[in-house]
């Protein structure tokens, strides 16, 4: 038997579709019913087989629904949710691919507060550059990490059946304090995209920024990879944890202060040793951390 019947995924971009093309594989979901903004966007979902069906509404989506994955934007959360309750089984399990966590739990309590039992909020750390749903492949989360942030009120069988989804799809699943995860986050995700969002915005802006980027190489393209990101997507991700981001953008600024010291006074020896000292942290980090290898079908 599958450990699904029917998923309704909202948002059939690079992660939700990833989730059923990864399901689909494994055996895992019998029917993945897709529901969003954009009809063409779930035709074309629906002509590359990612999803089996499109809902109109969310009482026809949610009829009979095992599990709902809200893979949208953070910022439509709340609306999304809005919508959906009125025609929430007392069975159906929801989750959420969200990067940011606070904002997302307000608004279950908010707005599905008479299914607590059953809302497990997630975070796959798995993405890429490229968005939309001709970017999502069944490899995606293969030997990647999936945070969840149970809630207290929830049944502990629904936290393990969430848990059996994101592993079904490859993933290696482990628990955090919702708090927690919006700081550690911050840190190593949502700073630099907003770093390499700025860089890339303050060379445009230049009026010699057409010889900038005409000699830029492979350090710029590794850099500014992530500047290629969805806006909407990391808009709504800086907004809702922006005071987690802006404590870290502080101590960065910080660090970039003590930089420019060191080049305004030429103290070669202390800046070799910052270098140094980075790189050391920065391979053993990528030593324990290679992801396994993953190409696209």
């Amino acid at each position: 038997m599958a450990l699904l019947g029917k998923l309704v995924v909202c948002g059939v971009g690079l992660i939700g579709g990833s989730v059923a093309l990864a399901l689909k594989r494994a055996g895992a979901v019998e029917r993945v019913v897709g529901v969003g903004r954009s009809p063409a966007a779930l035709e074309h979902a629906l002509a590359l087989g990612v999803i089996d069906e499109i809902a109109q509404d969310w009482a026809g989506a949610l009829q009979n629904a095992d599990m709902v994955l809200l893979a949208a934007p953070v910022g439509q959360t709340d609306a999304i949710m809005e919508a959906m309750a009125p025609h929430l089984g007392s069975d159906t399990l929801i989750t959420d691919a969200g990067s940011t966590k606070r904002d997302v739990i307000e608004a279950v309590y908010r707005r599905l507060d008479a299914h607590l039992a059953h809302v497990v909020p997630a975070h796959p750390i798995a993405g890429a550059e490229k968005s939309g749903v001709d970017a999502a492949f069944a490899e995606l989360y293969v030997g990647r990490r999936v945070v969840l942030t149970p809630l207290s009120e929830n049944d502990p069988t629904a936290v393990e059946r969430v848990r059996a989804m994101w592993q079904a799809c490859g993933a290696t699943v482990v628990d955090m304090a919702p708090q927690e995860h919006d700081r550690v986050f911050a840190a190593v995700s949502h700073l630099p995209h907003l770093l390499a969002f700025g860089l890339v915005h303050d060379l445009a802006g230049r009026a010699n920024a057409e010889l900038l980027f005409s000699h830029a190489a492979s350090g710029f393209r590794d850099f500014t990879r992530i500047a290629g990101s969805h806006p909407e997507m990391w808009r709504d991700i800086c907004m809702a944890n922006r005071q987690a981001l802006l404590a870290e953008l502080d101590q960065y600024l910080a660090e970039l202060a003590y930089l420019r010291a060191l080049l305004l006074g030429g103290e070669a020896d202390r800046l070799e040793k910052l270098f140094e000292e980075a790189r050391r942290a920065r391979n053993a980090w990528a030593e324990r951390n290679a992801p396994p290898p993953i190409t696209a079908e």
